[in-house]
């Protein structure tokens, strides 16, 4: 069988080009503006003039919404009627951060990271030096403006009553916080935030509406309201009704300019998506390849999301653990990583004002993965997890530089370059599993420089005799199970090459 080494490979390039957009300072503006309405709602409650009781900041990937609450926290905290905030997220790793982030900026003594003793351990010496830490209601400062913690640590049995015991009512007056901020808050599920929601008059949710609820309320169905589910999340209930205020943040981030096409792919029905990075802020510096490699990696420097489809592999375990495909990823990342490559990334200032540029070779620690390997089930990673290994010691990488995870595992975390088994990979049907939204969504919008998608040929196909099929009816964003059309249209945003094996070889 021939190799990924011997020939080159021709992308074509996408037939959805990215259109005009705003860059630098003009985007981050936008999603200052939005951050600001919704201030604006959630002061108009605080004064008592609004009868909102739900505030939602929509949010694509990568759209800077943790720093975006960081500021309606201070923001509220100025306020003469707020004189406490909890802040809540489905888990711990969301939490934490979200803690340092705002202790950073009210004050360790103001702030308190209310956490079960057995994630001590789990805890930062960055985050520890930037909060306040309770284990137990009874160590929670009684002055203390913000609490964080989990949604399930907050809404354990009676800790409702402890907090009011404890703390006392806020300025509302009757329950202990005057807002609830809730982080990611499209991965909180209903019948959680039900739990939380008596903490504050007013709850505030911020988070990207691509993510992964929980369940999907398709493989649950709920007797009674077929409109209610207590699986999906939380936001989904309440939008569209009077006593909700919701708008989007209109720019993202985190991707490289040549990736917007894709963004607006997946968030299509959004008025405008602009993107902060300009042209050439973030690049990948690559040396001399020969043959397949060659081809596969410029295309991915280029930060135009690519598709690679295999042709000739022996057949697969099961479309979705598939090591011959693995193989062939692994011999791509092996050429890679033995020549070795940079990247370099423009940075920017609170308004997006661009700054200097940073260099981080393949043969540095980094915080952040330089390359993630994804897969939608867990044998599929085990594999990959493998085969990272092999790398990883075959190259004397650094810690950070190369890792694998499930696409489920990854949603919130940023990589630089995304190598990602495509979820219809091989697949017959489009199932609720492998077209689900959030699940290709975050496969496609972890990264800020490059993304390769790989796959055994046939998507075309299987997308032009899959059985047309509408999303499920219950306002989830996009559809939650994307029909034919929807993989179409954000596989027009891909560079598309295909790899032929000779079984002869």
């Amino acid at each position: 069988m021939s190799t990924t080494r011997e020939a080159s490979i021709i992308f074509e390039q996408p037939t959805q080009d990215v259109e005009a957009a705003r860059h630098h300072e003009q985007a981050a503006a936008e999603n200052l503006a939005a951050t600001m309405a919704a201030m604006r709602a959630l002061t108009a409650v605080l004064d008592g003039a609004s009868s909102h009781d739900k505030i939602l900041l929509r949010a694509a990937a990568g759209a800077g919404k943790s720093y975006a609450l960081v500021k309606m926290v201070t923001e509220a905290l100025a306020h003469a009627h707020c004189e406490r905030i909890g802040i809540t997220a489905f888990a711990n790793k969301q939490v934490f951060p979200l803690a340092e982030a705002v202790g950073r900026e009210v004050g360790a003594d103001r702030v308190c990271l209310f956490v079960s003793k057995a994630q001590l351990p789990k805890l930062s010496d960055t985050v520890r030096r930037q909060v306040t830490i309770a284990t137990s209601t009874s160590d929670i400062p009684p002055d203390a403006r913000v609490v964080l913690a989990t949604s399930h640590k907050f809404g354990f049995r009676g800790e409702l009553k402890r907090l009011q015991k404890h703390l006392g009512p806020s300025s509302n007056g009757e329950r202990p916080f005057d807002v609830l901020m809730v982080d990611e808050a499209w991965q909180l599920p209903l019948h959680r935030f039900t739990t939380i929601e008596s903490l504050a008059p007013v709850a505030v949710g911020v988070g990207d509406v691509g993510q992964l609820p929980p369940i999907d309320p398709s493989q649950n169905p709920w007797r009674g309201d077929p409109g209610y589910n207590p699986y999906r999340a939380w936001p989904t209930a309440y939008q569209g009704l009077p006593s909700t205020f919701a708008i989007d943040l209109p720019a993202v981030w985190r991707p490289c300019s040549a990736q917007l096409a894709l963004w607006r792919a997946f968030y299509d029905d959004w008025e405008r998506l602009d993107c902060v990075a300009a042209p050439g802020d973030q690049t990948v510096q690559l040396p001399q390849l020969v043959g397949a490699a060659q081809s596969v990696w410029n295309s991915v420097a280029t930060g135009v999301p690519t598709l690679l489809e295999v042709d000739g592999l022996e057949d697969p375990e099961a479309p979705d653990v598939d090591q011959p495909l693995l193989g062939v990823i692994e011999t791509l990342l092996d050429d890679l990583l033995a020549a070795g490559f940079a990247i370099t990334s423009r940075r920017y200032d609170d308004r997006g004002v661009p700054n200097d540029v940073t260099e981080t070779t393949s043969k540095e620690s980094t915080s952040d993965p330089l390359i993630v390997v994804l897969a939608t089930r867990n044998q599929a990673v085990d594999d990959a997890t493998d085969m990272v290994e092999r790398l990883v010691e075959k190259h004397a990488l650094a810690e950070g530089v190369l890792v694998a995870s499930t696409v489920d595992s990854w949603q919130g975390q940023t990589n630089a370059i995304t190598v990602a088994l495509h979820p219809l990979s091989g697949a017959s049907r489009l199932d609720d599993f492998n077209s689900a939204f959030g699940r290709l969504a975050v496969t496609c919008t972890r990264a800020t420089h490059g993304l390769l998608l790989v796959a055994r040929a046939g998507l075309d196909e299987l997308l032009s005799t899959a059985p047309p099929r509408q999303g499920t009816p219950f306002g989830e964003p996009g559809t939650r199970s994307l029909p034919r059309q929807t993989h179409q249209r954000i596989l027009a945003t891909f560079a598309r090459g295909t790899l032929s094996y000779d079984m002869r070889g």
